[in-house]
């Protein structure tokens, strides 16, 4: 914000009145005093929070698959790794146990434990603690913030620091963003987003192979803004791995297609976001079960026993998915230019661009720079579509080739072969080097914005978990509800717990664990005829619910991701989407509310 913005706000208003120059400008100055305004009241709070809020223990208890070696020694599986179980007590005598919990102050002396239950489990207990209301100030300051100023860089940042007064750590460049960006996540972002994909499609625009792979579809395929719309679609439902690399892949394919037909930005990043998670949640081939069915164990309930048993109870809960149909369903209606269900944002982007030939909103700064659409093709350089088609057709079959041998995508193997076959294509065909590079380092500059907010995400969420925002949410939610209230409950929290911390993966994580029991538990509780139906009903809420909340937030990866490969706003990105996809959340917690009564 500052002076330079309000002269940029004021250049967009040159063709009106003195007096619109005047509002104009008293607007910018009124929005930057409320930031400032608004973030010291933020640190304020957090500093209260540090002085006089004491944390509130609560017992954690994870199940891994346990196994004893050739030498008899117990020992588990953690993320790939084997590694061995410490002493085990009974449960009964474990200090971790929230009766215990209650009982203690300060910090407990131990924060995490092996135990036995009395029916011969074994499991870990751990002691995690949330600050109550005050765990929610990190994630409600980022996401307001990002609301009044438009700045998530500034956003992110003010998250951070709250956080970190929180938790009493002032050193917020080497105590928190240093090891929070020093891991490898982190590194896997930077590598991937800025160097691979950024220096990719920088090479693409470089030679001219996303103007040639544009102009062949649109010659043959894409006859107008529907058609351009439609192929985006089907290209979300095709890759269908969810998440940042149907993102990726998508946005960063569709992206000149769109531009040259006239699509909104703002309809074409909705697309791209809609089709991402809804449609992995729905068609599960994919690493989602192998990774949610870790969290779905319930001690005592047959059909959720093994590994096999949680991962055929997630196929059969996809029915259920009604969130993720109703999401994938609505954006195929709005890329037939049906607006019936988009609302009134998406509707005025689309006559806008109709109209105008303007594809973002006047007042629009998108997340990528116009390095990447200038076209700089060297002289007597002849493009071709197929510098696009090949490294494209490699970097998917590496990408489903390794999930289908190996379990998991293994993106960083694809962007970086596309990178090196798209590199070489060029130098074999005459390019200099000089030229390569002055390409790849467009294609740098197009991403670093985004590359930064991507990684202060990171940080922001593992602060958010760190201070249990999440464990506090699912804390809120008491036993004693009735069975047909449950689903929605779930919905709910896992929706804000999502939308807060821009993560839907770290929600499961979060919310698996605890909601299961509880469901099994009401189940049981109040005499339902059909359990396991009931318990496929509450897990599809999770599931979806934790879904919407990544898909619609502003710190989210895959929301960050599709505006910043279809060139759109952030903001006008998340605001134009809140209405279709809670109108889906909305109608999949009235089918929900309904299905449960078929569990009596």
């Amino acid at each position: 914000m500052g002076w330079k913005n309000l002269s940029a706000r004021l250049h967009c208003y040159k063709d009106v009145s003195f007096h619109s120059f005047i509002l104009a400008g008293v607007a910018v100055l009124t929005r930057n005093s409320v930031t400032w305004g608004f973030l010291l009241l933020a640190l304020a709070a957090a500093l209260l929070a540090h002085h006089y809020q004491q944390p509130v223990w609560k017992e954690q208890s994870y199940l891994y698959e346990t196994f004893s070696d050739d030498a008899g020694r117990l020992m588990y599986r953690n993320k790939g790794d084997v590694l061995p179980v410490d002493q085990v007590v009974a449960y009964q005598d474990s200090p971790l146990r929230q009766a215990n919990l209650d009982k203690i102050q300060g910090e407990p002396e131990l924060k995490k434990q092996w135990v036995m239950k009395e029916d011969g489990q074994v499991m870990m207990l751990q002691a995690d603690f949330h600050y109550g209301l005050w765990s929610l100030l990190p994630a409600f300051v980022t996401i307001a913030l990002c609301l009044i100023c438009r700045e998530p860089i500034v956003a992110l940042l003010a998250g951070i620091v709250t956080g970190a007064f929180m938790i009493g750590q002032f050193d917020i460049t080497d105590k928190v963003l240093i090891p929070s960006l020093a891991t490898p996540s982190a590194a896997g972002i930077l590598i991937l987003y800025l160097w691979l994909l950024g220096g990719l499609t920088g090479i693409w625009a470089k030679t001219g192979a996303a103007q040639a792979f544009a102009q062949t579809m649109t010659r043959h395929f894409v006859r107008g803004p529907r058609s351009a719309k439609l192929v985006t679609w089907l290209l979300g439902v095709i890759f269908f791995q969810g998440g940042t690399i149907s993102t990726v892949l998508v946005g960063t394919t569709v992206r000149p297609i769109a531009d040259k037909a006239g699509v909104s930005h703002e309809e074409l990043s909705y697309v791209v976001d809609s089709t991402a998670s809804p449609i992995a949640a729905v068609m599960a081939f994919n690493a989602w079960p192998a990774y949610v069915q870790a969290f779905i164990f319930v001690p005592g309930v047959a059909f959720l026993a093994t590994e096999a048993d949680r991962i055929a109870f997630f196929f059969d809960s996809i029915p259920f998915s009604f969130y993720a149909i109703l999401a994938v369903f609505g954006t195929l209606l709005m890329s037939l230019n049906i607006f019936t269900f988009s609302g009134r944002r998406l509707r005025n982007a689309h006559q806008r661009a109709a109209k105008t030939g303007q594809l973002d909103a006047p007042t629009a700064r998108p997340m990528s720079s116009g390095e990447l659409h200038k076209v700089k093709v060297p002289e007597h350089y002849k493009a071709s579509i197929w510098e696009f088609v090949v490294p494209l057709a490699v970097l998917l079959c590496i990408a489903v080739g390794t999930f289908v041998v190996l379990g998991t995508p293994k993106v960083n193997w694809a962007f970086g072969t596309a990178l090196i076959l798209a590199a070489s294509i060029a130098l074999f065909k005459g390019m200099t080097l000089e030229q390569l590079l002055d390409g790849f380092g467009d294609g740098l500059k197009s991403v670093v914005v985004a590359s930064i907010v991507l990684m202060l995400a990171i940080t922001i969420g593992g602060i958010s978990k760190y201070i249990g925002g999440g464990l506090y949410m699912v804390d809120l939610l008491g036993e004693s509800v009735p069975f047909w209230a449950l689903p929605v409950i779930l919905q709910l929290i896992t929706m804000v717990i999502a939308f807060s911390t821009g993560t839907s993966w770290g929600t499961y994580a979060i919310a698996f664990p605890l909601a299961m029991p509880l469901a099994w538990v009401i189940a049981q509780d109040q005499q339902l005829a059909n359990p396991e139906l009931y318990m496929a009903i509450c897990f599809a809420t999770v599931l979806n619910g934790s879904v919407y909340g990544d898909q619609c937030s502003p710190i989210s990866d895959s929301t960050i991701l599709s505006a910043m490969t279809t060139g759109c706003d952030l903001m006008d990105h998340v605001k134009s989407q809140l209405f279709p996809a809670g109108l889906a959340a909305t109608a999949a917690a009235l089918l929900w509310t309904v299905a449960t009564f078929f569990a009596q």
